[in-house]
């Protein structure tokens, strides 16, 4: 008689993507001795932190929690030099990562997933590289992180500049000359941010081209006081549990009431606290900035009125005044002298609003005003956000119906972790989870531990494969949405919702519920026999 039984995997799982998500998935799957094999575009470990080495590349969440806390020998023994750490060093702590626990053995680098098809009657997905090779898992990963896929924007003549082009987001490994150089800089969000000041005290001239101003907070940048780091590796564990019950995982100042019902003079006095502090915790000054539009007002006033202070040119200063949205509902940026970098005598501020770009020409930028003659373009424009470096793998369900097609209204997922329709395949910080409006590894942990998890309770129950029904997805999508809709967030055309992306259906993206509560519902489901999958059991 033929042999019926299904065919053998290649290995149990594939993973795609070597950054924080993808080392901690392969790390936990090898620990409960599952065969797995990781590919990563990239020709070392890091994801997002291996691409992104544009200068003054750098962290908006301390060094401390911007880490692993799985194992605690890692988290001691980790020295973190800054309150923000940098590129370089948050590379270094996920190359030591990869090296501590050996993980380096089962990552194929340089080599880039271009497809991923689901087959019905094996059971298995079949992975396909820009290599040729082809690998068979029972189950998928995808790792690829929500801030990872590059974009370029649609410009007139963008590729026939003459001179020096760059992306933040693939800067070379060796680094970029400016000296000397007459550079132009297209983007003024959080690389672009980070990168001005730097470049601007190399370059021969900087010009900056900028569209939508945003709200940029002084980072106060320091080296991390002698003990300070050893006190907080002995509170580690509480800090830990904090970090995993906040709403946005991280640790912040408690608001101080609410702005509104606070004295002008008394406001006032809190935002300067906070400004002078530096971070993400000015926007959580006052418990009602980001859910009252007058409320949030104040708050934005008093960032327009620090920047009337410190540019010292009256028309500059007011074309980076921000406006026509709250602040916070696009991403706020952290920086460091980036307004004071405005009075320098080598740097021009070009208000796109005002003088828009016509076409880019071999000689440098045409705008309605004039040429504007560049030796180097950096775009610091960003990314397909949450979900391009997925659509850019060929993704196939059941039927031999692609993502592309089933995301193209909008994504669509259960828990932000799977998609309806495609058995055996788990998304990290995907659409539909708090992801990118939180300290990012901390949501990765728990993505990680409750994916793992899941895997195993397939093992022991016999479960060949499981997804995400319809109706599970359904309500989980307008359970995001309702959060959303009365939110501030939603007055901002912002990447959150795709707005940066011509084309790109306008849904609001992340999970705004908050880590902690988010955290509780995937508990909740995982205890009531992962409600919401439906499963087909191994024949017999």
């Amino acid at each position: 008689m033929p042999n019926t039984a299904a065919p053998e995997p290649t290995y149990d799982v594939v993973v795609v993507g070597a950054g924080f998500a993808g080392l901690y998935t392969l790390h936990s799957l090898r620990q409960r001795g599952v065969s797995v094999r990781l590919f990563e575009a990239g020709d070392g470990v890091g994801g997002t932190w291996y691409w992104n080495r544009y200068p003054g590349a750098r962290c908006d969440v301390d060094s401390a929690d911007y880490s692993y806390s799985f194992d605690d020998a890692l988290q001691q023994e980790w020295e973190w030099t800054e309150r923000f750490p940098a590129q370089r060093e948050i590379l270094r702590y996920l190359e030591h990562v990869a090296d501590r626990f050996g993980l380096r053995e089962d990552i194929t680098f340089g080599t880039r997933v271009t497809s991923a098809h689901f087959d019905e009657t094996s059971g298995l997905w079949t992975i396909g590289t820009d290599g040729g090779d082809t690998v068979t898992a029972r189950w998928t990963v995808m790792a690829t992180g929500p801030l990872s896929a590059a974009r370029l924007p649609d410009i007139d003549g963008r590729d026939t500049f003459a001179g020096e082009v760059h992306h933040t987001a693939h800067w070379p490994a060796n680094g970029v000359d400016f000296t000397g150089k007459r550079v132009g800089v297209i983007g003024t969000g959080s690389s672009g941010v980070q990168a001005i000041p730097v470049i601007a005290d190399e370059a021969a001239h900087l010009t900056v081209f900028q569209r939508t101003p945003g709200f940029v907070i002084p980072a106060r940048n320091r080296p991390l006081a002698l003990g300070e780091l050893a006190e907080i590796k002995a509170d580690y564990p509480a800090r830990r549990q904090l970090q995993r019950e906040s709403h946005g995982g991280w640790i912040l100042p408690a608001p101080v009431g609410l702005a509104l019902e606070t004295a002008p003079e008394v406001r006032v006095k809190e935002y300067e606290t906070r400004w002078a502090a530096g971070g993400l915790a000015f926007q959580t000054t006052f418990g009602d900035i980001m859910m009252d539009a007058t409320a949030n007002e104040t708050a934005a006033e008093f960032v327009r009125s620090k920047i009337r202070e410190t540019v010292a040119d009256p028309v500059t200063a007011e074309a980076l005044c921000p406006r026509g949205y709250p602040l916070g509902t696009k991403r706020v940026c952290i920086g460091t002298d980036y307004y004071e970098t405005y009075n320098r005598d080598n740097v021009d501020l070009v208000d796109l609003r005002a003088t828009p770009i016509e076409r880019i020409v071999p000689e440098g930028i045409r705008t309605e005003s004039g040429l504007h003659e560049l030796d180097m373009i950096v775009y610091a424009t960003g990314f397909d956000a949450m979900t391009g470096a997925l659509g850019a793998i060929d993704i196939r369900g059941r039927g031999g119906v692609t993502l592309r097609e089933t995301w193209e209204a909008g994504p669509r997922t259960y828990l932000g972790v799977a998609v309806a329709g495609f058995p055996n395949l788990f998304v990290l910080a995907g659409p539909g989870s708090p992801s990118v409006l939180s300290n990012v590894v901390v949501s990765i942990e728990q993505h990680v531990e409750w994916v793992v998890d899941y895997l195993d309770h397939m093992r022991s129950t016999g479960t060949r494969f499981a997804e995400a029904t319809a109706e599970a997805q359904d309500q989980w999508v307008e359970h995001v949405t309702t959060i959303a809709e009365p939110s501030l967030y939603m007055r901002a055309d912002s990447w959150y919702l795709g707005a940066n992306v011509p084309g790109k259906p306008r849904i609001f993206m992340p999970y705004l519920g908050g880590v902690g509560n988010y955290r509780n519902l995937c508990g909740q489901i995982a205890a009531d026999g992962y409600r919401g999958f439906t499963t087909t059991a191994e024949p017999a």
